[in-house]
Order: C-alpha cells, then structure tokens, then sequence
C-alpha cells in the first residue's frame, strides 16, 4: 500500500483520567498497525508524554501543528491546546472532562471536513463531560448531532452485532418511546449498514420483544401483539427479512442469535449485557447510520485501573480494525452502486 493510500485513522484521547491513552499507546506499540492505517491522535503532546512516564510506555510519537503535516508510518499527535493539564489518574474531574470534550470535538470537525477516513473513540465519562458545549447523553449522540444521519447504535464483534433500538434513556421512558416509526427507522437503518457497512446481500435481522417472555400473547404485556409484531410484518411486506419478537433471555441462551446477521434490542442493557457477557474485552461500538465512519472499544474509562499499566487494548485494536474495514466495505459498495446505476441510465439510452 502507497502512503498516499494510507487510511488516515483520526483518535480522539477519551478521558485524560482514564485508560484511553494507555490503550491507544498500546494498540501502536506494534508497528505493524502502521502498515494498516495512520493514526492522528488530537490533544497535546505533554499529555501524552505523562501517560508515557506513568505507564512505562517507550511509544514514539510524532508531533504535528496541523492536519496536513500528517507523517505516513508515524504515530501523529495533533496538538491542539499548548496549556499545562492537571492529570489526576483515576479520578473523574471536571479537567478531565472538558480535555475530553475538546480532543473529541476536534476530531469530529476533521472527520466532518474529511481531513481524516474514520474516527475512533476512547472512552469519556459521560458526567464530567457535561458542559454548555456537550449537552448530549453519549458518543452516539453528540456524533448524530454534528454528522449527516440518523444514528444506530451497534456492538459487535465476529459473530454478533445488536443494535438498539433506544438508547441512552432511563428506563421508565422505554416504553413509551417505542413506536411503529422508531422501530421501523431502526430496522431500516441495520439493514442498510449490512448491506454496505458489512457486504451483506440480503441481511437476516431478529428483534427482541420488550417484556418478559416476550410478552407471553399479553399475559406480561401488550407491546408485542398490539405494537411490535405488526410492525415486523409491515417491514416485511417491504422487502426486508425481519424477524421475531423473541423472548431475550431464550434467544441469548439458545444461541439462536446465531442465525441472524443483526440484531435488535428494544433497551440498552437488553443487549449490551448479553453482549457484554458474551464479548467483553474484544467487542466494537460502531455508529451505523451516519455519514462517517465510528468506532470505538466496547469499555469504559476504567479509573479503577487508570494508570497502572493493566488495561487491555484488545477492544481498542479491533476498533481499529473495524473502522477501517467498514471504511474500505462503503468505498467498495459506493462504486459498485454508482457502476448499477451507470449501466442502467446507459441501457436507457
């Protein structure tokens, strides 16, 4: 691969508190990864240099004033704040989330301006980082926000991907923010990404029921005869191969989600705790449904283990590698379409 065909890999640090930084320093202590991408990380060198002495870690990076002096086989660190930090490893602070916000937000501008091919996340507290600037429950929120799109939360990893349909909301708003409308937008977003994010052709999607047992035909619920299962057969009657609702707690168990390319959880901990439990340390956090490329590692900002060199960055590597498949999955489904269409208006003439 030429360097100008390098995959420019854009990293926002996450939490300056929190296992971020040690598990993106991890992730390019192999230097073959730089074979694969180029990482532009955006912060300050000083933080890095601190995490650096901290952590024992010997990683070289290479400083960069702005985006266009990015160096092809080089770990680069977009500077872009110069002032002193105060780092308190392990510990969630107002500092720490304001960095995080500042890191993320540049990123973002980039990704938009498309100075860089995918956009990788390390983890942010989602209290710290409230602000005037950052009004937003999480990642997915804020990217929806500044992205073209409507956002899909998806976590994933070889032989699972599970959507949600809601996502960061309590749980005494559930129900009544599931409609025909969301549900329907949902399973329309996760096809369309399996489709070109992950070279499905004719993707196979479950969805979860809401209550227990799925309901048991109204004896626990109402949702899943009067809302869900409607629903499901007006999508399939457009051509898409939904299925269910199923019963979670049976479908995880019986491992039928094995036979689905994608899955849909109606809540959040309805399915990222079975993913987690069947995952952990090695899933993804993917943003379909936007107009760019996001990935991120599938934990949190770990403060318990902040900084003492213990953190495992194999869920930050497999974002990684991810981001840049799914990058390379929707250049290769652009042309392919563009081609269809070509052919067709040319048989027209």
């Amino acid at each position: 691969m030429n360097k100008k065909d390098k995959i420019v890999v854009g990293i926002s640090l996450g939490d300056i508190n929190g296992v971020g930084i040690e598990v993106i320093l991890k992730t390019f202590e192999d230097k073959r990864m730089l074979e694969f991408c180029t990482p532009v990380l955006f912060g300050s060198k000083k933080i890095i240099s601190i995490h650096k002495k901290i952590l024992n870690i010997e990683t070289t990076v290479q400083e960069i004033r702005s985006i266009d002096q990015i160096v092809h086989g080089k770990i680069n660190i977009l500077t872009i704040w110069e002032e002193d930090v105060a780092i308190e490893i392990g510990n969630a602070t107002k500092t720490g989330g304001l960095y995080a916000y500042k890191s993320l937000n540049q990123a973002t501008q980039s990704l938009k301006n498309e100075n860089i091919d995918v956009l990788i996340t390390a983890p942010i507290n989602k209290e710290t980082i409230q602000s005037d600037e950052f009004n937003f429950s999480g990642h997915t929120e804020f990217l929806e926000h500044n992205l073209e799109g409507e956002s899909l939360m998806i976590l994933m990893n070889d032989f699972l991907r599970i959507g949600l349909i809601t996502g960061h909301i309590p749980i005494s708003k559930i129900a009544e923010t599931i409609t025909p409308e969301l549900i329907e937008s949902k399973v329309k977003i996760l096809n369309q990404s399996l489709k070109k994010d992950f070279n499905i052709n004719k993707p196979k999607i479950a969805v979860l029921g809401l209550n227990p047992h799925s309901g048991d035909n109204g004896v626990i619920g109402n949702e899943e005869n009067n809302l869900i299962e409607p629903t499901i057969k007006s999508i399939n009657e457009n051509g898409i191969l939904v299925f269910g609702p199923y019963a979670a707690d049976g479908f995880f168990g019986s491992e039928t989600y094995k036979q689905f390319d994608g899955v849909l959880a109606m809540y959040h901990d309805q399915g990222l705790a079975p993913f987690k439990a069947l995952t952990f340390g090695n899933g993804v956090n993917f943003t379909a449904g936007l107009s760019h490329v996001r990935t991120s590692p599938d934990h949190g900002t770990a403060f318990d283990i902040s900084g003492k060199g213990v953190a495992s960055s194999d869920s930050f590597k497999e974002a990684v590698f991810t981001g840049i498949k799914i990058f390379k999955n929707r250049k290769e489904y652009k042309e392919l379409t563009q081609n269809v269409l070509k052919l067709k208006k040319q048989s027209r003439n």
